[in-house]
């Protein structure tokens, strides 16, 4: 029952021995100043942790806090302030409000606060006494779009004038004393009239202010009480037919005294010392001794212990200030709390049912900042809490599938993100294929330049007994065009999926024939060079003009670059490889080199056997044109190693299949190179001109 009564702490003083049945206060905890105190209500330490997880569970990340200007109040706010910091909520502002008489300017202060902040919720600690100001704040600026949260210390309702102002603390939270109903009490306030009890005089006034009428014989201004008046008929803001929290723990104060009184009545030692007295009035010290012992669980069925150090953490209910369609006011419970409960279990709330201010239905955001969704990350604003920050979104390769995300997640090696960056993808395997355009145009390149230079070599063996034929050393034509050939199909093995074997094969097939073909091109302008000087010189050079030399010549260059290919495979072979980095979105298999060192070793004697013969052929291109093939060799060299200067910073700039079609590219350019420039004048005279292939057409000057 809520009768007018004082929020300070209310003592039962029996002689020496103290019980308090007002809110738990830890400064009366202190045994040393207070021994024989003890209080009844509930130890509400874990009172922060209540406020702080009901903040995180309704997502509320920017909460004002106002609280009462005195000990109780500080050490609430350190208390809160820590748990708040523990779990990522800040203060949108701190007020505390001192004691003592109405200050105008503090209220003020107080509503600036509220008005400049974004936050929508405002948690309050303190009693109606502390806290009155900031009631006068909420109704006369008409706070009512705020989300209050309070404890059972505050008891707002009583503190309600007219049931007007009642709107304003629609939707408010409340941490109140987990308890149970008390049996009978409801039905015994149904029954409690003035003229059922005509002695309690504090009765009598209390129905006169409720229900605005005069038991007595009423003047003319007013009118005499109804005989058929209860106490259920009054709203909730002026009486409740509930139990409050204070007065439940008055109720267990007068069961603890009643079950400390009889465990001392019925000691035997305690009952042969007060034979000789006139009455069973206990010493206080008797008392004392029995009440620290108290242990038993009331008619509700709640154990009540005075000893604090026995007693376990209290439970919470969660309380919605919820005012119906008909002007009605209920403190319906919508959840409970249990700080010893396990993780998981020790909040339980019905979003359903809690009725939030203006009406609505939703949950109120209170966050300094927008909420990151899915792809996003939090990134703090300098100079600011951490409640508030820019939204960033995720790079790509990372995620982030919940709101709010501190960092983002970075997908698997063979994942990519989505565009949302909220997901990951599983890459797609590719690799450069005849089925796409780029390799179905290289395949049919290389096949169409390898028909070629076997029309090429057809035609020779057809006319080798022509004098243009054999004038350009047969053997060493034939040589040349059957590694070209050889050269062009050495590029399909870049083509298609790769495989162990294929990478193994593709570079040194193409390092073995590539100087096959150039030891050949170096042989001939040898013996060009050589041919020339020997009709000159006499019989000294003639030895190295046959061709025995020119064998000697191509073996030896050849057997150089394929130790170097033994050599790599022995040390470090190319091995098969999944690139997952080159491309976001794709897994390239392909073939790595194993050593680049190697590579580029094969590619640096190929280079130099080009370079000889280029410099070679160009020194011998003013020869008499019975002997001047150095010209066509010179053309031909000076695109082949055009094309592999310019393949090294192309294959440098590229990865993945472009980087494997540079290099075919390469091959298929410089071979072509070789074939049209060497050969294709050559097939000119014998197929259109064949009046030019003779021994006097060759020997005229």
């Amino acid at each position: 029952m809520d009768l007018p009564h004082s929020h300070t702490s209310h003592l039962v003083l029996l002689f020496s021995t103290q019980i308090t049945y007002g809110p738990f206060d830890p400064i009366l905890h202190d045994k040393i100043q207070f021994p024989s105190l003890y209080q009844v209500a509930p130890r509400f330490s874990s009172l922060p942790w209540g406020m702080v997880r009901l903040m995180v569970h309704f997502g509320w990340t920017w909460v004002g806090l106002v609280v009462s200007d005195d000990m109780k109040g500080e050490r609430f706010l350190l208390d809160l302030t820590r748990e708040m910091v523990g779990n990522s909520v800040c203060s949108a502002f701190t007020k505390k409000i001192p004691s003592g008489k109405f200050n105008f300017y503090t209220a003020r202060g107080i509503y600036s606060s509220v008005t400049a902040t974004s936050a929508a919720v405002m948690a309050a600690y303190g009693d109606a006494k502390s806290l009155d100001l900031l009631r006068f704040v909420i109704e006369s600026f008409g706070l009512s779009k705020m989300v209050l949260i309070t404890t059972f210390h505050w008891d707002f309702t009583s503190s309600l004038t007219y049931e007007t102002n009642s709107y304003y603390f629609h939707g408010t939270l409340t941490l109140a004393n987990h308890a149970k109903e008390v049996p009978g009490f409801r039905d015994f306030l149904r029954t409690v009239k003035p003229a059922k009890y005509p002695e309690a005089i504090i009765l009598k006034e209390f129905w006169e202010s409720a229900f605005v009428c005069s038991l007595s014989i009423p003047e003319k201004s007013g009118r005499k009480c109804s005989e058929n008046a209860s106490l259920e008929m009054l709203p909730m803001h002026i009486f409740s037919l509930t139990m409050s929290a204070l007065s439940y723990s008055m109720y267990n104060a007068v069961y603890a005294v009643a079950h400390g009184l009889q465990d001392l009545l019925l000691s035997n030692s305690n009952l042969e010392s007060l034979e000789n007295g006139d009455c069973l009035v206990p010493h206080p010290w008797q008392l004392h001794e029995f009440l620290s012992k108290v242990q038993f669980d009331n008619p509700v069925g709640e154990p009540v212990i005075l000893d604090e150090s026995h007693r376990s953490t209290a439970k919470f209910e969660i309380l919605n200030f919820v005012i119906s369609p008909n002007g009605t006011c209920e403190l319906v419970k919508v959840g409970e709390m249990d700080p010893q409960a396990p993780p998981g279990q020790d909040v339980f709330i019905n979003d359903a049912i809690i009725m939030w201010p203006g009406g609505s239905s939703q949950v109120p955001r209170s966050q300094c900042s927008r909420s990151c969704g899915p792809g996003f990350r939090k990134r703090a604003q300098q100079g600011k809490t951490i409640c508030c920050y820019f939204c960033v979104q995720c790079p790509e390769g990372e995620i982030s599938n919940q709101t709010d995300a501190e960092q983002c997640v970075k997908c698997g090696e063979d994942q990519y993100s989505n565009m949302e960056r909220n997901g990951c993808l599983h890459k797609a395997v590719t690799f450069l294929s005849h089925k796409e355009p780029l390799g179905l145009i290289l395949v049919c390149t290389s096949l169409s330049f390898s028909l070629l230079t076997a029309l090429v070599f057809g035609i020779f063996i057809k006319h080798r007994d022509t004098p243009i034929v054999r004038a350009n050393n047969r053997n060493l034509s034939y040589t040349l065009l059957l590694s070209l050939m050889l050269c062009f199909l050495c590029a399909l093995t870049f083509i298609g999926q790769p495989t162990l074997a294929s990478c193994l094969l593709r570079q040194m097939a193409f390092g073995v024939v590539f100087t096959v073909a150039v030891s050949s091109i170096l042989a001939k302008t040898f013996t060009v060079v050589l041919a020339f000087r020997a009709t000159s010189l006499g019989s000294r050079v003639r030895r190295w003009v046959g061709p025995r030399a020119s064998t000697s010549t191509v073996l030896s260059c050849s057997l150089v670059q394929v130790t170097i290919c033994m050599i790599w495979l022995g040390t470090a072979p190319p091995f098969l490889e999944m690139d997952v980095h080159s491309e976001p979105r794709l897994i390239i298999v392909e073939c790595n080199k194993g050593s680049v060192t190697a590579f580029y070793c094969l590619l640096g004697y190929l280079g130099v056997l080009a370079l000889v013969s280029f410099t070679v052929a160009f020194l011998a291109r003013r020869l008499p044109d019975s002997f001047n093939e150095a010209k066509f060799i010179t053309f031909g060299m000076l695109v082949f190693c055009s094309v592999w200067a310019s393949f090294l910073p192309a294959y440098q700039s590229t990865k993945g299949k472009a980087m494997v079609a540079v290099e075919i590219f390469s091959i298929l350019a410089s071979g072509a190179g070789l074939l049209s420039c060497i050969f294709i004048p050559k097939c000119y005279v014998i197929l259109l001109r064949p009046e030019r292939n003779t021994r006097e057409w060759l020997k005229r000057k």
